[in-house]
């Protein structure tokens, strides 16, 4: 009981202090008041959609590329073989931009820079 009666103790003189600490002195208290002014917010135009760029990298996922039948088409075209490999499944959730790492040099910079491109071409949907 004299733990909790100490414990609300301590609170109001820590209370008390924070209210000492905040109160405006002579000074604050002369200057003028600031009245905020209204602001007038326009929302931003907002695209469909199908108007936005499908925005595929070498850092998107193979996965998500392939989803797509244009970008399928455009892996399929760029490194064939890519989407038939028995191993998709292991490496479907990784960049091209890791795959490259990864390939020992079977993937180029150049093979990646030229899929990238295409990629990038890709009509908006």
């Amino acid at each position: 009981m004299r733990c909790a009666l100490a414990g609300v103790v301590v609170i109001a003189a820590c209370a008390a202090a924070q209210a000492q600490d905040t109160a405006p002195d002579a000074q604050s208290a002369a200057a003028p008041a600031v009245i905020a002014q209204p602001i007038s917010v326009q929302p931003l135009p907002v695209q469909p959609a199908a108007a936005l760029p499908r925005g595929y990298s070498r850092n998107t996922p193979v996965e998500k590329i392939a989803a797509d039948p244009d970008g399928a088409a455009v892996l399929n075209k760029d490194m064939p073989g890519l989407l038939t490999n028995s191993s998709y499944g292991m490496f479907k959730s990784m960049s091209l931009r890791q795959l490259q790492e990864m390939s020992d040099g079977e993937m180029s910079s150049e093979d990646l820079d030229k899929t990238e491109a295409d990629l990038m071409a890709l009509p908006p949907r």
